[in-house]
């Protein structure tokens, strides 16, 4: 049972991770792989702030999903008025970056990760709760963004990503709209590390690699690209599959290479068997 209830913790943080990350490049049309990092800004930021400042567990979590929003806001003013190509450049060169310094840094733990994270939960009741704040997380992540995009916002999004000469022409800033949607996608992605730092107690920086960024993409295609509920099916299905081949004994260095293949080759297959994803094409 605990197994179950760590996999549906992990599955309820991916929720997040991949409805956020539908917001900006399903709903905002912004091409970026970096959302990992940002996960990573909130979970190392929750972390330290744990075991340096003996904060509040929630003023530490909001703490690591501003520092996301604030990143996420420097990396896109810097591309944005470049091309939209130019941001999936430079989010990948920014994830590699910041994940170099991570490894390097003394006060993250270096390649070794950072341990001795603060429980905050102890005893039996600790996985049931953090299954709680997760699966509460998820729910109202799903719920605001659905918020966000059903209303005159979210079609403005929509015109902006279809029609973005037309929308500047009609006297709306592009480039401002996409900074907010980048921002808020990124801070929901920051405030799921922060709970995943205090579940986990510890963080590695080889949990926030490029493969990770392929799996949350793939969450999001073979869900759906642009729905609401798209991104909670392949987050569930996503984490699941990995777990299954784990049954399979496969050797550590032939199991990270698969998990990478079976990604890649999803997504290459959903984007041309069905390119709207399993929940494409419905009004979800």
């Amino acid at each position: 049972m605990e197994y179950l209830a760590t996999m549906s913790v992990m599955i309820a943080l991916s929720v997040v991770l991949a409805a956020s990350y539908n917001l900006v490049i399903g709903y905002g049309g912004l091409a970026t792989v970096a959302h990992p990092i940002f996960f990573a800004i909130g979970a190392y930021a929750t972390g330290l702030l744990a075991i340096h400042a003996g904060t509040p567990p929630v003023l530490n979590v909001l703490i690591g999903a501003a520092l996301a929003m604030v990143a996420s806001v420097a990396l896109a003013a810097s591309s944005l008025r470049v091309s939209g190509d130019y941001l999936l450049i430079a989010s990948l060169g920014f994830q590699l970056g910041l994940l170099q310094l991570i490894r390097n840094l003394d006060i993250t733990g270096g390649p070794g990760g950072l341990t001795a994270i603060p429980s905050t939960v102890t005893g039996g009741a600790r996985t049931p709760a953090f299954l709680a704040i997760a699966a509460a997380l998820a729910v109202g992540s799903v719920w605001a963004i659905r918020a966000i995009v059903r209303g005159p916002y979210g079609r403005a999004i929509t015109a902006m990503r279809d029609e973005e000469l037309a929308f500047s022409a009609l006297g709306r800033d592009a480039t401002a709209m996409k900074l907010t949607i980048f921002a808020i996608g990124c801070g929901i992605a920051g405030v799921a590390g922060g709970v995943y730092a205090y579940y986990f107690e510890y963080l590695s920086p080889d949990q926030f690699e490029v493969l990770q960024s392929a799996q949350v993409l793939t969450m999001v295609v073979l869900g759906g690209m642009g729905t609401v509920y798209g991104p909670v099916l392949g987050a569930a299905l996503l984490i699941a599959i990995p777990q299954a081949i784990t049954f399979l004994n496969l050797p550590p260095a032939i199991m990270a290479p698969t998990q990478g293949i079976i990604f890649t080759l999803l997504v290459l297959v959903f984007l041309f068997v069905r390119p709207d994803g399993l929940l494409g094409g419905r009004k979800v």
